[in-house]
C-alpha cells in the first residue's frame, strides 16, 4: 500500500512536470515535496517503532540502562521483574508471597527446576498417587525443607547461592518467642554446627539486627554468621520473618574465599526480601 502511493505520487508530479504541461516550469524541490513529505513521515514511524521494539526487548541493555537513571522509580514499579536494573533482578513468588532482588547475571538452581518438573509431571499422571505419598500432604513440595527458589551463578556447585524456604507452623507461632536476633542468630548457629556434635565443625555469630515494616507488621531477623569445617569455610547472610502459619528463611551463601567480592551482593539480597501483601 505504501508504495502504490508513492508510486502515484511519482506519477502525478511526472504528469506536471511533462514537456509542453502546465507545471513544465516546476522546480524539483516543489514536484517531489509531497513524496519527500509522505517519506518523513514513514521514517519516523518507522524509527519510532523501532525504538519501542529495542526497548521492549532490551536490545543491547538499553532498556536497563534508561531504567538505570532513575532506578527507585523503576523498582516501585517492579519493572526489574521483566529487565534487569542496576544490575539486580527480581524474583516475585505469589503463591507463597514474597520477593527479593538477586545479581542479574544468576540464574534459577537447576536441581530446583528438575525437581519441579518431576512434580508437574507426576501431578499430570492419569494414574491415582499412592494414600502414602507425601505429596498427597504438601503437594507442592516433597519436603518442608527443599527452597522454594534458588538462584546462583551459571555453572556454579552450589556453594554461592541464594534460596528462600518456606515452613509450616503454627498459627501463632512467633519468632520472638525464641528471643531477639541475637538469641535467634546463636541458636541458628548450634544447629548447623550440631551443638559440637558434629568434630570439626564450627559456626560463629558474626552480626544479627531487626529490620521492622510496620504498614505490614512484619519483623525481619538479619543474621550474618560463618561456618569452618576441615573440608569447607562459608560465610551466611539469612532473613527470618513469620506471618501465620509460615516461617520464611532466606538464606545467602558463599564461600570464605568469595566472600569480599560478593557480600555487597549478598546484602543487597538480604535487604531487600521482603513479604508481599
Amino acid at each position: 500500500m505504501a508504495a502504490r502511493s508513492c508510486f502515484r505520487q511519482l506519477k502525478l508530479s511526472a504528469q506536471f512536470s511533462g514537456d509542453g504541461g502546465e507545471g513544465g516550469d516546476t522546480p524539483p524541490s516543489q514536484q517531489f515535496a509531497p513524496l519527500a513529505s509522505a517519506f518523513r513521515r514513514r521514517l519516523v514511524v518507522g524509527v519510532g517503532a523501532a525504538s519501542l521494539v529495542a526497548l521492549g526487548a532490551n536490545f543491547c541493555g538499553c532498556t536497563s540502562f534508561l531504567l538505570g537513571l532513575a532506578p527507585e522509580a523503576g523498582r516501585n514499579l517492579r519493572l526489574d521483574v521483566l529487565y534487569p536494573i542496576g544490575g539486580y533482578s527480581r524474583c516475585v513468588e505469589p503463591d507463597e508471597g514474597f520477593e527479593f532482588l538477586y545479581p542479574a547475571k544468576w540464574v534459577g538452581d537447576q536441581t530446583l527446576l528438575y525437581r519441579a518438573a518431576g512434580r508437574a509431571e507426576m501431578e499430570r499422571s492419569l494414574d491415582p498417587p499412592s494414600l502414602s505419598d507425601p505429596l498427597l500432604r504438601n503437594p507442592r513440595r516433597r519436603n518442608v525443607n527443599e527452597p522454594v527458589v534458588a538462584f546462583g551463578p551459571p555453572g556454579s556447585t552450589g556453594e554461592l547461592n541464594v534460596s528462600v524456604i518456606v515452613s509450616p507452623v503454627p498459627l501463632d507461632f512467633t519468632i520472638e518467642a525464641f528471643g531477639g536476633p541475637r538469641e535467634v542468630g546463636e541458636a541458628i548457629v548450634r544447629t548447623i554446627t550440631g551443638a559440637g556434635k558434629r568434630p570439626g565443625v564450627t559456626g560463629t555469630l558474626v552480626e544479627s539486627s531487626l529490620r521492622e515494616d510496620a504498614s505490614k507488621q512484619v519483623r525481619y531477623y538479619l543474621l550474618e554468621f560463618k561456618v569452618e569445617s576441615p573440608t569447607f569455610k562459608r560465610h551466611n547472610v539469612a532473613v527470618c520473618c513469620v506471618r501465620p502459619g509460615k516461617l520464611f528463611t532466606l538464606n545467602a551463601q558463599a564461600p570464605e574465599s568469595a566472600w569480599p567480592d560478593v557480600r555487597y551482593d549478598l546484602y543487597n539480597i538480604a535487604d531487600s526480601f521482603s513479604l508481599t501483601a
